[in-house]
């Protein structure tokens, strides 16, 4: 099997939570044009539809849209049955849903600290409890969470207590689930990016030059920089890579 081979996922499936918009899209566009069939599980069942028709008319991979609140188990569940039902099975999940509330934080209600926790962190465990239920019962399969290099490193000038702590929860997740579940072929691994061209994205311009100014690469990363990474942790090329983070961070974090 030659290099390039083996980064080819034909006939798996591939779950990206989120990929609708963003990261997660790119993402998702990147495992079809691989060859993965691709399910888009997100909240709002139209933008998942139109992403999915999208990836479809680009690629020519088989793709699907389940509406999915990542922090409702019997959703979870659900679409991980529809998943199957639909495709065989579950070979690669991709944790990516996630918000982020900039509040400072003395000031933070505990409602939107729980909010962020439930969908950034809990989320992704419930997703890969089933997910990897499927995955045990089959033949192994790749778990890549997207996290952030907020999980090493303090944001600043903004506030988001509560988004440091969901990312360096998805660290612990990482190294827990790639030790329980190595014995049943599951790799586990985060890829932890830096500012990305997306939406949630302050457009607040101080704020744009003040993190820039902190990189060694003067520009914002976008979602298809990220996408080669995680089709690489989903594929045969990283067979030997389970419990590892990877900083996707334009040398932030560097000074």
């Amino acid at each position: 099997m030659s290099v390039l081979d083996r980064f080819r996922l034909d006939g798996e499936t591939v779950i990206v939570t989120g990929g609708n918009r963003g990261i997660g899209k790119g993402i998702a566009t990147g495992m079809a044009e691989v060859g993965a069939n691709v399910v888009i599980a997100n909240r709002t069942a139209e933008s998942g539809q139109a992403a999915a028709e999208e990836i479809a008319d680009e690629t020519g991979a088989e793709t699907a849209a389940i509406p999915t609140d990542v922090t409702d188990e019997a959703e979870v569940q659900a679409m991980v049955e529809e998943t199957v039902d639909r495709f065989g099975s579950v070979d690669v999940l991709v944790n990516n849903a996630g918000i982020a509330i900039h509040e400072p934080a003395e000031e933070k209600p505990l409602e939107n600290w729980k909010k962020t926790l439930d969908i950034n962190t809990t989320g992704a465990f419930i997703c890969a409890k089933h997910a990897g239920r499927e995955m045990i019962d089959g033949d192994g399969g790749s778990i890549v969470n997207i996290s952030s290099m907020s999980a090493f490193v303090a944001n600043y000038p903004q506030c988001q207590v509560d988004y440091q702590a969901s990312k360096g929860g998805l660290e612990g997740l990482k190294l827990q689930l790639a030790s329980e579940w190595a014995e049943h072929g599951i790799r586990v691994n985060n890829i932890n990016p830096g500012y990305i061209e997306t939406d949630i994205l302050t457009d607040d311009e101080e704020l744009i030059e003040t993190w820039k100014s902190e990189m060694l690469l003067d520009e914002f990363g976008t979602p298809e920089d990220i996408a080669p990474l995680a089709v690489y942790l989903a594929s045969d090329a990283a067979a030997y890579v389970t419990g590892s983070s990877f900083l996707i961070d334009g040398g932030y974090m560097v000074r």
